[in-house]
């Protein structure tokens, strides 16, 4: 019923109405709901997929999702990524989510990562959670990190270097 909002502007097409679902207009102090439509979250697009017989040979880098279906050599970067049953990649795999059905020969970092009953991994995975379904194939080591997306790249902590003697 009572507001800070300026009933006397004149600038407003509704008076006081703005409160109450009204629309107002840009000279308004008070803000619409078209004030608000350019930071609101774009509609999910649906992920990018590749297909069974595509082979694809270099990087992969999107801020969406993946799913892949065929053989791709080089690291793939992702928000969700889905190796496939018949899918093989060679490479490093950086997405905050990562469920594997099919094959990877190389790291794996994700924020969450999946490895269910048909997934074949040989590399070490660095994650922040893990689930490895019963019949999951994996050679490698397992590390948990707080932040395993920006580990091991640049501006991280350098690796420990012996101090020189003191004489």
């Amino acid at each position: 019923m009572f507001s800070k909002s300026k009933i006397n502007d004149p600038d407003a097409k509704t008076g006081g109405d703005a409160d109450k679902g009204g629309k107002s207009s840009a000279g308004s102090s008070t803000p619409s709901k078209n004030d608000f439509a350019s930071s609101a979250p774009k509609p999910k697009s649906p992920p990018s997929q590749l297909s069974a017989d595509l082979t694809i040979t270099g990087n992969l880098k999107t801020a969406g999702d993946i799913q892949i279906e065929g053989t791709v050599e080089g690291d793939v970067r992702a928000h969700l990524l889905t190796v496939g049953e018949t899918a093989v990649v060679k490479g490093e795999i950086i997405a905050d989510d990562v469920v594997v059905n099919g094959r990877i020969v190389g790291c794996v970092r994700g924020l969450k990562v999946r490895l269910t009953s048909t997934a074949r991994v040989e590399g070490d995975i660095i994650h922040k959670t893990i689930a490895i379904e019963s019949g999951a194939h994996f050679e490698g080591s397992v590390q948990r990190q707080d932040d395993p997306l920006n580990s091991g790249k640049a501006g991280s902590a350098p690796t420990h270097k012996p101090e020189p003697a003191k004489s």
